[in-house]
Parts: C-alpha cells; structure tokens; sequence
C-alpha cells in the first residue's frame, strides 16, 4: 500500500474524543507512520476552504457513522515523524445521532483501508493500548 498521500507536506487533522458511559470511542488503525497499529480518536485531513468543525463532522460521520457536535478543543499535537508530519487538533464532542459502526476512508480502495476495528475503552483499558498520540492517555477526559 502506498502512503504518499500522506507524506512529504503538513497535513492538519481533526480528531472527535466521545466519552459514552465513561468511556472513551477509538479507533484501530493501520499507521503510516510507524506502520503497525495504533488506537486513536476518530478523525482525520481538513480539506482546503473546509473549517475545522466541518472537517471533523464529515470525518466523524465517514469512520464511525455517528452525527456530532463539536464542544472544544482539548488538546494539539505535533507529529513529526520525516516524511511525515501533521498538525493534530482534538476536540471534546458530543454523539447527535446514528448508528455506531466501522466506516471507512474514501482516499482509500477497499483493499487498502487503514481502519481496522472501532470500540469503547475504560480509563483503566488505556495504558494497555498501543494508544497515539500518547498524551491521550494523561488527558483529564474521565
């Protein structure tokens, strides 16, 4: 699978943090960047002339089929990891609606998909999850 889409410029990316019933949704991915797995938040790229709240709705939508609303922003992050690097904005966000499920990213074929596996983590789960960035783990969310 090639990653040049993501390497070689800046890439700013908005994530959603959910907490449901004190827990918190992530997403397994496939990582470019270290290529292994990584639990993160769902989220991702903000398209040019899209604001950070449109980004993080539509992208939101496409990796967990649920509707949001954005609160705040809680936590930035910088990865810089040649040739990557991307500017990382997390915000606190609250479900509207939908049904949750494991969605898919549009910039890739079906075969290439970076998303793995979608679920809910207690605060107690996450020191044992390969969970990035790993200031998420110190983040008052609970």
């Amino acid at each position: 699978m090639s990653n040049s889409i993501y390497s070689g410029k800046l890439r700013v990316r908005v994530a959603g943090l959910l907490l449901e019933d004190e827990k918190l949704l992530l997403i397994r991915m496939h990582s470019p960047v270290s290529d292994s797995d990584i639990w993160t938040a769902p989220g991702g790229g903000v398209e040019f002339g899209e604001t950070l709240e449109e980004a993080l709705k539509r992208e939101f939508q496409e990796e967990t089929g649920l509707s949001i609303t954005v609160k705040k922003l809680l936590h930035v992050n910088e990865l810089l990891e040649l040739p990557y690097h991307a500017i990382e904005l997390f915000f606190l966000v609250e479900k509207l609606y939908g049904e949750l499920r494991l969605g898919s990213d549009p910039e890739h074929n079906k075969e290439d998909q970076l998303l793995k596996e979608i679920r809910f983590f207690r605060e107690d789960e996450l020191s044992g999850i390969p969970l990035k960035p790993d200031e998420l783990k110190t983040l008052s969310l609970f």
